[in-house]
């Protein structure tokens, strides 16, 4: 029997291939995600699937590295030099990255990138399905380059457990909304039942951004999609704390720091690391130094600004124009500020090993990060890390990167704000020493506990939480042996009485309430109930009984309006509630009017004994707002009156307590003593009915909102072929 594996699947693989003198070299990456899943895809028969950062040059050569990449568990997608170009470079580096850094004027919205990333994923899909994926296995796609492979992966397989992570920010959704293929990148991602973020606004931006272009209202920081509800979560990617940790105090590395300690005689070092990225503030930070020795000329031959900036897509034109003006800022700084025992800045652009990087933190006084807009940057925790045994340094953080929602006890500045920068680097060259090691201790005391093991233990905990949760609510999902068990009741049954909600339930809603007449399947499917005589049909709404009158009053169904003001029960007669208040009216019309009059496309309907504020033609979220107002502007009438205030779908409505759907059911039953009661219905003002029919009948909500019923469907079009699937057939009938 197999067990349960995880596969992860990433842009990249954690071995990168290179080729030198002929030969291919095969070599481990250094980076944080490799490190801290490391221990999850080598065992138990786990993957990771990814492209190996290279191109095969033949046949031969691909099926060689596929060999050798298998003995580390790890899957190949090979992609052309096409793709990557178009994939790679172009959708996720022109289009998700500038538009996820609020760079929107960087954005090249070329359809042949759209094609491209549809077919890298589809690649992606392809190559993890391969794998053999059942639903014991546990699958983690990582990053913007695959947002649409959880819903690839979903489309084959309803029950597989899949998460997702994004790695850089999620912009607003005013950003998010420019973006031409913005529903199908959102579509994707809501394949998963987990998607986490760095940070609270990313995920709020998330689900914004599935409120207004998707119209899926969140709850409780989650979405429903379709029987699929898809929880949005926060967790801050941590580092191997040990390993930098074990790094600072290795003989090797102290002996470079005692280096570096002569080479600038003791001068109070500035570091920065960055990848070269419009994204990482380096220009800013550059001109924030200037002006720090403009501004504190006393400061000049006492500290260095060591810069270190990793290549990345220097062939790209804004790449290279940045690097070109990151050259021509230290020049000229070290031009005009420097002398000859003193250069301002030492400034390398190249990659360093892990070695140097850590006698760097470990020599530093001053870690500086300005990222304009970051997902996390790890370097601020790496920094922290290699200063645990030392607890002195000064963390300098924009508070546009993630981790700076993390790490109270740093200096944080507004990377856009020159000045702000040069405050914090003067604060920081003159802190005290006990002000540093007791942030410090703080700093690391977080970053140890929030390492990269616990990032991935949570995530993973999450995810086997949330796949439980929805194992429960499947079971109350009224489809297969559960629908046979009530068909199979409903058929030994003689007298059977059938509540059916008309809006939401036998009819999709429509913007305009005269649209939703009943159609000819509707019809053609209640008559076909009706028909059996041990069927009685009970239209029970809250419309107005003149619409029910009208599309029902030739036939024998039972029609109750207006949550229960008016029925026909039980002689065909319509006839009303005696004596019901309607003073009330006069303070709740004003009130809505008000809330009308500042809400375009809202709009008061008035019934006998009931009112209701309709807002399907507003805005998303201008309508959320101004009903949640006006439910708090209505409260504090309802106990005063005696009233209910319902909050239906994209309505709400105010009526007299006595009167909703669950009393004027339980009327019927009393008098008509069936012995099988059917009720359906999809909103809030149902749940009166399920609740006082919950005893003796079979209650399903249409929908997964949260309710009463003991069973659901998940949407309105499978109401009537759940009623058809009612219809007992004749030989079961003659067997009675």
């Amino acid at each position: 029997m197999q067990t349960k594996r995880t596969i992860i699947i990433s842009n990249r693989l954690p071995i990168r291939i290179e080729k030198q003198d002929g030969k291919l070299l095969f070599i481990p990456s250094e980076g944080g995600l490799a490190t801290g899943l490391g221990s999850y895809y080598k065992k138990g028969g786990s993957i990771w699937v990814g492209w190996p950062g290279y191109i095969p040059e033949s046949p031969e050569e691909e099926q060689l590295i596929r060999e050798e990449l298998a003995s580390h568990n790890l899957i190949p997608v090979f992609l052309s030099a096409q793709e990557l170009e178009d994939y790679y470079e172009g959708f996720s580096n022109e289009i998700l990255w500038p538009i996820c850094h609020y760079r929107l004027s960087y954005a090249v919205f070329d359809k042949s990138y759209w094609a491209a990333y549809q077919q890298v994923n589809q690649k992606f899909c392809d190559a993890t399905l391969a794998q053999h994926i059942t639903e014991k296995d546990e699958i983690w796609v990582h990053d913007y380059q695959l947002m649409l492979l959880p819903q690839l992966l979903r489309q084959q397989n309803n029950y597989l457990t899949i998460g997702y992570f994004q790695h850089i920010p999620f912009p607003a959704d005013e950003i998010f909304r420019c973006i031409p293929w913005r529903n199908e990148l959102l579509k994707g991602l809501l394949g998963a039942d987990l998607i986490a973020f760095h940070t609270y606004h990313d995920a709020q931006h998330f689900l914004n951004s599935c409120l207004n272009l998707l119209h899926l209202s969140p709850k409780n920081n989650s979405v429903r999609c379709r029987d699929r509800r898809v929880h949005v979560e926060v967790f801050p990617m941590g580092i191997d704390f040990e390993k930098f940790e074990q790094l600072s105090k290795s003989a090797d590395v102290l002996s470079r720091v005692h280096v570096l300690q002569e080479q600038y005689q003791n001068r109070k070092i500035i570091l920065s690391i960055d990848r070269l990225d419009y994204s990482k503030g380096i220009l800013e930070r550059l001109a924030a130094y200037e002006n720090l020795l403009q501004t504190y000329p006393e400061l000049r031959n006492r500290v260095v600004l060591y810069m270190l900036v990793v290549p990345s897509r220097d062939n790209v034109a804004q790449y290279k124009l940045l690097r070109d003006e990151i050259d021509r800022m230290v020049g000229h700084i070290n031009a005009v500020y420097g002398s000859d025992e003193w250069t301002p800045i030492t400034y390398f652009y190249n990659s360093l090993a892990i070695e140097d990087l850590s006698a760097l933190y470990v020599a530093a006084d001053i870690c500086l990060v300005t990222s304009l807009r970051d997902g996390m940057n790890l370097v601020c925790k790496e920094y922290i890390a290699s200063k645990s045994q030392r607890q002195d340094g000064v963390l300098i953080l924009s508070e546009f990167a993630g981790a700076a929602k993390e790490l109270p006890e740093t200096i944080q500045i507004n990377p856009y704000s020159i000045e702000d920068i040069t405050q914090a680097i003067h604060l920081a060259i003159y802190m005290p020493h006990k002000e540093q090691q007791q942030r410090m201790k703080s700093n690391v005391a977080l970053v140890k506990k929030f390492n990269i093991s616990h990032w991935v233990k949570l995530f993973f905990n999450r995810l086997h939480e949330i796949k439980r949760e929805q194992k429960t609510h499947a079971s109350r999902k009224l489809q297969g042996p559960t629908l046979k068990k009530i068909t199979d009741r409903l058929a030994q049954s003689k007298r059977r009485l059938l509540f059916l909600d008309y809006d939401g339930t036998l009819v999709g809603f429509q913007k305009e309430a005269n649209a939703a007449r009943p159609t000819a399947a509707v019809l053609q499917v209640l008559a076909d109930l009706q028909h059996d005589p041990a069927n009685q049909i009970t239209i029970i709404s809250g419309r107005p009984h003149t619409d029910l009158r009208k599309w029902f009053g030739d036939t024998d169904y039972f029609l109750i309006g207006e949550h229960g003001a008016w029925s026909n029960f039980p002689d065909g007669q319509w006839r009303d509630k005696p004596d019901m208040p309607t003073a009330w009216k006069t303070p709740v019309r004003r009130i809505m009017s008000k809330f009308t009059d500042r809400t375009p496309g809202a709009n008061i309907e008035e019934k006998n004994y009931s009112l209701a504020w309709h807002y399907r033609k507003v805005h998303t979220g201008l309508g959320l707002m101004r009903a949640q107002e006006l439910a708090d502007a209505l409260r504090y009438l309802l106990p005063q009156y005696g009233l209910q205030l319902l909050m239906g779908d994209k309505v709400i409505e105010v009526k007299i307590n006595v009167l909703n759907k669950g009393k004027a059911a339980l009327e019927i039953v009393e008098q008509y003593q069936p012995d099988f009661i059917f009720a359906i219905g999809d909103d809030s003002t149902d749940e009166d009915m399920f609740f006082e029919l919950q005893d003796s009948a079979v209650t399903v909500k249409v929908g997964t909102k949260q309710t009463l019923a003991q069973y659901y469907i998940e949407k309105q079009e499978d109401v009537l072929d759940l009623l058809s699937q009612l219809r007992v057939p004749q030989n079961k009938k003659t067997a009675l």
